[in-house]
């Protein structure tokens, strides 16, 4: 592989991402994190490699990427107290940053498939572009810190796609040239923190996070350890769970992380 243009990435301005760590190979950037996390490590420090040996999704899947064509970073935030409801919203304006960067970078519209993946939505049909998983840090039997990784295709050529999964997609898939990585990067930390900052002075990114989720209003299937129901995904509460009407009227909420949704 040729040498990354991470290699020498430096961010000079702001505090999200001002210690940077590139690797080329290792098992997750999350789990690099959270080692330098309950080592102390400041909030801001993002890591990133070009290739994950045991990269993670949602409900313990794996996330597959070719080595070099995608960004595979994790973030480390110190929410305040009351620490679930910054979680919450950091996790939520880290999925508008990511919207708002493949916009300004690829000139994509996108969506967020409840609760962590950017989705391009075509008719009656759907394809995956980036999925997130964030983790909470202990420390003293407290909440402590929280790591956002972030996986993102973006020069995967389409004949590669069918690989990682059968619904994938990557930014050169869907406009027909290579996108630079490291501006794709920058913006997108530039925009996480400003929203952060945002969010910290009193701005609530709920609103926003809800009129970008996909299919509100539509019947879905949500999958659980045990059963699958149809129902339709009505809306999200102030927590961000889903609430799903079922063919009986009657109305289930599912925290983040607890399902799999599928249209």
């Amino acid at each position: 592989m040729a040498p990354s243009e991470f290699s020498h990435y430096r961010r000079v301005a702001g505090w999200l991402g001002r210690r940077f760590l590139y690797l080329e190979r290792t098992t997750s950037t999350s789990e690099v994190l959270r080692h330098l996390a309950e080592e102390g490590a400041a909030e801001g420090v993002v890591t990133l490699a070009d290739e994950q040996t045991a990269g993670r999704g949602r409900l313990a899947r794996r996330w597959e990427a070719p080595p070099g064509a995608s960004l595979l970073f994790s973030l480390l935030f110190r929410p305040p107290e009351p620490f679930a409801y910054h979680a919450t919203r950091t996790t939520m304006l880290c999925g508008l940053a990511l919207r708002q960067a493949v916009a300004l970078g690829a000139g994509l519209t996108t969506s967020l498939k409840w609760p962590n993946d950017l989705i391009i939505e075509r008719a009656g049909d759907w394809r995956k572009l980036a999925g997130m998983l964030s983790e909470i840090g202990m420390a003293g039997g407290r909440p402590a810190f929280l790591i956002v990784g972030i996986g993102l295709n973006v020069n995967i050529p389409v004949e590669s796609l069918s690989r990682l999964a059968p619904n994938a997609t990557s930014l050169l898939a869907e406009i027909g040239h290579d996108v630079g990585r490291v501006a794709l990067l920058d913006t997108f930390l530039q925009r996480t923190e400003s929203l952060v900052e945002r969010q910290r002075a009193g701005w609530d990114p709920l609103v926003q996070w809800r009129a970008g989720l996909a299919w509100r209003g539509r019947m879905v299937q949500v999958h659980l350890p045990t059963e699958t129901l149809a129902g339709v995904a009505e809306d999200v509460d102030a927590e961000g769970a889903l609430l799903l009407r079922l063919p009986d009227g009657s109305r289930r909420r599912f925290p983040v992380g607890d399902v799999s949704l599928r249209l």
